[in-house]
């Protein structure tokens, strides 16, 4: 296992996560200091994935010429750089740049790990590996959570934002050690515009695998954001619970996320194909999109909990065997192949949440929006079903 490279990849897309939800964890302190309403504090984290669509195309290119380790260290360049307009902005306006200087770079952080872990992974472990990665989503969240709300109580919502520039800057920097061994494959030659810009959808047309999985790709993760946007409003508004208690039920969909991921990872290694592996957290979802849609205030607190863990396994738990799918079945484009990954499930965490709190309003309940989410899951389901498991050949 690639031991160091691994663990260099995941405190990248750790910190770049902690500072993607820093500020809609800040949300409250900051719309109150720049007089603005609070939902539009929220839309940076929408402004930040729709950048990174773009970023996580067009990232291939940078990443062959320049290597995976220097854009990983543009990536916390960027990161710094967000961090920086955004404590020191003191306008709404300053905040968008801050999300867009951030997106420009966090659409690249998994086509770079991938350049970067896939020659280094023996066979037998590269969807646990994967998996391990992405444990850096879930990981930066909650310590996001954990460590901004204080930080925002002692020292104020601009400190605390400035605070974290220290040890992005520190990673960025002990990046420089290991570059010139593990960006030996850079092609300085290689053009960043033509072509080659394209390359991510010519993908698409090689083959009926990568087209099921960005289609699988795009419904799980947009199914996984609806999930965490709504489950404490729906829990407190129509099961009654507590703040508390609601939270707590999203902190287990949390945990379940991230403590199964490296689980899915092995079990797509040693018992099941990486399709077959992501067909049943497509059925696991659906059972969960059913079970939420039916919650109501006769529902226990452990029942509740039972339907969140199910759903953050599944819905949550599923990005590390798929990015390690579009590496495999990119074969020589693993790296286009990744940012192709990339631009689908940020896109599904663009749309699938606008249109189903259109739907809960519309239909004025959340059953029917769930019980979409799961007709859709299972359509993803079956597409995955149908697909032989990916070669590395060309890796």
């Amino acid at each position: 296992m690639p031991v160091w490279p691994l663990l260099a990849t995941l405190a990248v897309q750790t910190l770049a996560t902690m500072a993607l939800f820093s500020v809609p964890t800040a949300a409250p302190e900051i719309a109150a200091s720049l007089q603005v309403p609070g939902p539009l504090v929220g839309v940076f984290v929408s402004m930040v994935y729709g950048v990174g669509i773009v970023s996580g195309l067009l990232s291939p290119g940078f990443i062959r010429r320049y290597g995976a380790v220097r854009v990983s260290q543009v990536v916390l360049a960027g990161v710094v750089a967000m961090l920086g307009v955004a404590a020191g902005g003191g306008s709404i306006a300053m905040l968008g740049l801050a999300a867009v200087t951030l997106g420009l770079g966090y659409g690249a952080t998994a086509p770079a790990s991938t350049h970067l872990l896939v020659p280094q992974t023996p066979r037998a472990v590269f969807n646990l590996v994967m998996s391990i990665r992405q444990i850096g989503v879930p990981l930066g969240g909650v310590l996001g959570a954990l460590i901004v709300p204080p930080l925002v109580l002692a020292l104020g919502w601009r400190a605390a934002l400035a605070v974290q520039i220290v040890p992005v800057l520190l990673l960025a920097l002990a990046l420089e050690l290991p570059r010139a061994a593990w960006d030996t494959d850079r092609d300085p030659r290689r053009r960043l515009l033509g072509a080659g810009l394209l390359e991510p959808f010519r993908l698409l047309r090689r083959g009926g695998g990568l087209r099921a999985l960005s289609v699988a790709s795009f419904v799980y993760s947009g199914v996984q954001l609806c999930f965490i946007a709504f489950m404490t409003v729906q829990l407190t508004t129509v099961v009654r619970f507590s703040l508390v208690d609601a939270g707590l039920a999203l902190a287990a969909y949390q945990v379940s996320g991230a403590v199964s991921r490296p689980v899915w990872g092995w079990v797509a290694d040693r018992l099941l194909t990486p399709a077959r592996t992501l067909a049943l957290h497509g059925i696991g979802m659906a059972l969960a999109s059913i079970g939420a849609g039916s919650w109501s205030s006769g529902w226990t607190l452990g029942a509740v909990v039972a339907v969140a863990i199910l759903g953050g396994a599944t819905a949550s738990g599923f990005t590390g065997v798929a990015y390690a799918e579009f590496a495999a079945l990119g074969g020589a484009r693993r790296t286009e192949a990744t940012g192709l990954g990339t631009a689908a499930m940020f896109t599904g965490v663009m749309v699938i949440p606008s249109c189903f709190g259109l739907a809960v309003t519309r239909f004025g309940g959340f059953f029917l929006p769930y019980a979409g989410l799961a007709v859709a899951a299972l359509g993803a389901t079956a597409l995955l079903a149908a697909q032989r498991h990916a070669s590395f050949k060309d890796r």
